[in-house]
């Protein structure tokens, strides 16, 4: 299973111990799928096609990916397509990149309750932003626009729920006539913004206990009494919630390169694992509490797939979401008008649309379509392999 180059990687560890983790612990069907997906790519498991070269006639199987979003194998691509695609989005003015995290006491509810919880904070985050753009005081009143990208993990692979935001320094105005520039250094007060995200994810919380939207099992059962859940509310209300804001950075190319730190990652890449041994997975981390210095953990096997397996997000759910004049209704108008207000004399960029080859040439230097036994021919596809029969997948 492990890669020509003997890199070891998480379909190795699922090869190797995920049935036995699935008979010792309850895995969900979806979760369960997510293993198998990752184990199987790129493998003769999901067929593929049989490549020859047109110059010396050398042969090769080509098999598919998986294509999972949870996979460490496949967000290159899709991601490359996605910042492609966003190339036309750009406006020429800095931006700025700002952290929302929840509180850990939350943790073991969200995971029960990720729509719900996650949903929440989605919507939180958005209704205190675009409050903030419209109130006088910092000195803009106007609609913002930003990308907000879902993380559940740390570095340790350890469950931690923040939302990033890229947002363009500035707000277009309730009628359209302007563009209004924010400040420099920030564009809203991180305290300012901390307060009014932690009033509003309660706010919406307790509404949703309300209503009975909530579930409790395991650890949380004690929070279906009222009187518990209401103590945890009143915990959370008397911390201090961290709202984290980065100094703003300007141009397409270092927007593009923020972006794509963020937009596609998965908890864990195959090139932080170093070894698989004995039943144990020694992976390398970065210690933020340390001057991001770099550091290698073990766990056992069961214990990497249980940190793995949290991260897994419910089917359908965007983890991606763009708001304001960046919403998927807005963004067809407002963009060229922002461009025009900015600079009237600007060419908007147009949308990149690449090959899987080009992608692969541009972002590693090599090209795949090039036979590797001659170095002159191209490989073109000359048949297709199907999945075998027995794939129950």
């Amino acid at each position: 299973m492990t890669n020509n180059n003997n890199q070891p990687e998480v379909a190795d560890i699922f090869h190797m111990y995920g049935d036995d983790y699935r008979q010792k612990f309850i895995v969900s069907p979806e979760k369960t799928s997510v293993m198998r997906l990752v184990e199987m790519c790129r493998t003769a498991a999901l067929g593929g096609h049989l490549e020859a070269c047109n110059h010396c006639g050398a042969k090769v199987n080509a098999y598919n990916s998986c294509r999972n979003r949870h996979c460490p194998k496949c967000q290159t691509l899709v991601k490359e397509k996605w910042l492609n695609a966003r190339k036309s989005e750009l406006l020429p003015c800095p931006y700025f990149h700002n952290v929302f995290t929840l509180p850990h006491e939350l943790n073991s509810l969200i995971l029960i309750n990720m729509k719900i919880m996650i949903g929440i904070l989605f919507s939180a985050v958005k209704e205190t932003l675009q409050a903030f753009a419209s109130d006088p005081q910092w000195r803009l009143e106007g609609q913002l626009g930003f990308i907000s990208v879902l993380h559940t993990w740390n570095q340790k692979l350890l469950d931690h729920f923040h939302l990033h935001c890229i947002i363009p320094a500035g707000v277009l105005s309730f009628n359209k006539k302007k563009w209004i520039v924010g400040r420099e250094e920030y564009l809203f007060k991180v305290e300012s913004l901390a307060k009014e995200f932690q009033k509003r994810y309660l706010h919406k919380l307790q509404k949703a206990y309300g209503k009975g939207e909530l579930r409790f099992t395991g650890n949380t059962k004690y929070l279906a009494d009222e009187k518990n859940f209401m103590k945890l509310i009143k915990k959370l209300w008397g911390k201090q919630w961290i709202t984290y804001s980065k100094r703003p950075f300007g141009g397409p190319e270092q927007v593009l390169e923020y972006l794509g730190r963020y937009t596609h990652r998965v908890g864990i890449t195959n090139n932080r694992i170093l070894s698989i041994d004995d039943g144990q997975v020694t992976f390398s981390y970065r210690d933020r509490t340390d001057d991001n210095k770099q550091n290698e953990m073990t766990v056992k096997a069961e214990e990497f797939i249980r940190r793995f397996l949290l991260h897994i997000l419910p089917k359908g759910f965007m983890k991606i979401r763009y708001y304001g004049f960046l919403g998927h209704a807005n963004k067809k108008k407002a963009i060229p008008l922002i461009w025009k207000l900015i600079d009237p004399d600007a060419e908007i960029a147009e949308k990149v649309v690449e090959t899987v080859q080009e992608i692969m040439l541009r972002v590693s230097g090599i090209d795949v379509s090039l036979c590797q036994e001659c170095g002159k021919g191209k490989m073109v596809c000359v048949g297709t392999l199907p999945k075998p029969l027995n794939n129950t997948s």
